[in-house]
């Protein structure tokens, strides 16, 4: 467990724990127990790494390929038209 919370730290879990910590004293402050709680989801979603903060929220890039990159070029044939010249 204390691997898991002094490790793999980044921008946004950071983020998380300072913004719930505002959220808890903002909400202590204002008696607003409620709103504290709230905070302390947020903090200990940085703190414990868990939930998005955790990077769970990640949805990888498909393999996604058009059809330009399918394209083949010995796969196209000609067809000569002939037109009249008037």
């Amino acid at each position: 467990m204390l691997q898991r919370v002094t490790s793999g730290w980044t921008v946004i879990r950071a983020t998380y724990v300072l913004a719930g910590i505002g959220i808890i004293v903002q909400g202590v402050m204002d008696k607003q127990w409620f709103v504290a709680v709230f905070g302390m989801y947020f903090a200990s979603m940085g703190i414990f790494n868990f939930g998005c903060a955790g990077g769970a929220c990640y949805v990888p890039n498909r393999n996604y390929r058009s059809p330009a990159q399918n394209f083949k070029p010995e796969e196209v044939k000609f067809e000569e038209i002939k037109t009249e010249n008037k």
